[in-house]
């Protein structure tokens, strides 16, 4: 076999080289085009909110039940049988309405009884002022003694005490024929009855006829603890809360099936002793309640406005991130756009809002976009959160 020529070899060695200085050009493209598609750190835009002082009204929830405005269990005041039942259980009832009737025919009869003994003790009144006119005559002619015209005088003055005592027992009497009808002492909803026609009750017994309640308004009881309450005046002492008037505090209900009560409330007042057992302090407000859709006992979720601070800062949830041990903190916009960390005191939540009494400042710039791509010290594009990103930028992501 013939021995290559120098001229082949060089031509071959050649094209070894040009191989490859192809292959790292190739190679070196690939990992330029990689390194574009990674970018160069840059300033990521980021979507953020302008901080701002505000009055905000401090309101807490609280846990709570309804309970009846009024009131009133019906009890007999004469013994008696019960001869008729004269309302219909579960409805509403007005003032003065009758309710049941005792037999009056024991009390009837003492009413006549009575009425005789007044004109009894009138005819004696008239008997005593003739005796007495006909004796202040005689004494002034001496044909009777001093002594019989003062027994007249005492004479008369006893029929006219009689007969008082008289009237009065009629009016007694009449009371207690009147009490046979029973009425009904408040307006409201009557509950079922106790006694049915037929029925003896006595006077002041312990059992009840029937219960009326008074459900337009109504009464919310809620409770808040003490320590609550504590830190509230201390907020208060310090000026950074101001009160709310007791006549200005509006009270929002949420019911058990998580709906919102369409009325509004205002709160009547608060209770000046503390519970031993619960250690809270029990509040009570008073809510309309024409279609009745409350009724007592029911539980019920109360937003009650507890103060003003005239200068609360309010910021968006998303903006506040928490550490595992609840420290909580921000991303803001510092001096040329670089990411500054700080720590807040995160107050109270209030809807999709934290109240921030430390930590931010009126005019500080909140990141709440884009949290997911910063560090503190990056440098970042600001946009007004909610607007639109600049052309070829990157969009801000959620908010972690």
């Amino acid at each position: 076999m013939p021995l290559p020529s120098r001229n082949s070899l060089s031509i071959a060695f050649s094209a070894v080289l040009l191989a490859g200085a192809l292959a790292l050009t190739g190679c070196d493209q690939q990992q330029a085009g990689a390194g574009g598609m990674q970018g160069a750190p840059g300033a990521a835009p980021v979507g953020f909110v302008t901080v701002e002082a505000a009055p905000v009204i401090i309101s807490s929830e609280l846990s709570g039940r309804t309970s009846a405005y009024r009131v009133a269990e019906i009890r007999p005041q004469v013994t008696g049988i019960i001869t008729e039942r004269l309302f219909e259980e579960g409805a509403e009832v007005a003032a003065g309405a009758p309710l049941y009737q005792i037999d009056p025919a024991t009390y009837q009869a003492t009413v006549e009884s009575a009425e005789a003994a007044v004109a009894r003790a009138d005819a004696g009144v008239e008997i005593a002022r003739l005796n007495e006119k006909r004796y202040r005559e005689l004494v002034k002619t001496s044909a009777v003694s001093r002594q019989n015209y003062d027994d007249a005088v005492a004479a008369l003055k006893q029929a006219q005490a009689d007969a008082a005592s008289a009237r009065a027992a009629l009016t007694a009497a009449r009371i207690d024929l009147e009490r046979a009808r029973i009425v009904a002492p408040i307006a409201g909803r009557i509950g079922r009855s106790a006694v049915t026609q037929g029925a003896l009750v006595t006077a002041n017994q312990a059992t009840a006829l029937a219960t009326i309640q008074q459900l337009d308004p109504i009464f919310v009881d809620v409770t808040q603890s003490s320590a609550d309450l504590l830190r509230l005046k201390a907020e208060m002492a310090s000026g950074r809360l101001s009160g709310v008037d007791a006549e200005n505090s509006t009270v929002t209900l949420t019911l058990e099936d998580g709906s919102t009560y369409g009325a509004t409330g205002k709160l009547k007042f608060s209770e000046a002793t503390v519970n031993e057992s619960t250690g809270a302090v029990t509040l009570r407000a008073v809510f309309p309640n024409a279609d009745q859709r409350l009724l007592p006992g029911m539980f019920v979720r109360a937003t009650v406005q507890l103060g003003v601070d005239p200068k609360g800062i309010l910021v968006p949830q998303q903006g506040v991130t928490r550490s595992p041990t609840g420290q909580a903190t921000a991303m803001v916009i510092g001096e040329g756009d670089v990411v500054e960390q700080r720590v807040i005191v995160a107050d109270r939540a209030m809807g999709d809002k934290w109240l921030v009494t430390d930590g931010l400042k009126p005019g500080d710039r909140l990141i709440v976009d884009g949290l997911q791509k910063i560090h503190p010290g990056a440098k970042v594009t600001p946009v007004p959160a909610g607007a639109a990103p600049a052309e070829g930028a990157a969009p801000a992501g959620p908010a972690q």
